[in-house]
């Protein structure tokens, strides 16, 4: 039997719940790996290089966000919530956007990246 696993998610800041809007991805932290290979064309190891975890998408600019709040966002745990029923916590997170926080009139879309210390599978 088929079963949904995809397509609807949650977004809450400190337990408030955003209105989620595009596609959102979460980067565990996890370290990136890179093949390091010899002049004797063997393969020689790999190096390991840290990256910082992160949730990252869009959310509508609705009338009752307050896009400055949000720009402020520190320290906080972000969670996201699939359609699967796993949920993904970032914590002592903050908001990276580098252009600042963009407003889309089109679609009325603020896309938004938040980094932070750990993200972890709590579900």
């Amino acid at each position: 039997m088929a079963q949904r696993f995809a397509g609807i998610v949650f977004v809450k800041i400190d337990g408030t719940m955003q209105n989620a809007k595009g596609n959102f991805s979460v980067g565990m932290g996890f370290p990136m790996r890179e093949g390091i290979k010899g002049s004797d064309d063997r393969l020689h190891g790999f190096k390991e290089t840290p990256q910082v975890a992160h949730i990252e998408g869009e959310i509508s600019n609705t009338a009752d966000l307050n896009i400055e709040a949000l720009s402020r966002v520190e320290d906080s745990t972000v969670t996201v919530e699939i359609n699967n029923g796993k949920v993904y916590a970032l914590r002592n997170a903050f908001i990276t956007n580098g252009e600042g926080l963009v407003v889309n009139s089109e679609e009325a879309n603020i896309p938004v990246r938040f980094e932070g210390s750990r993200c972890e599978e709590i579900r």
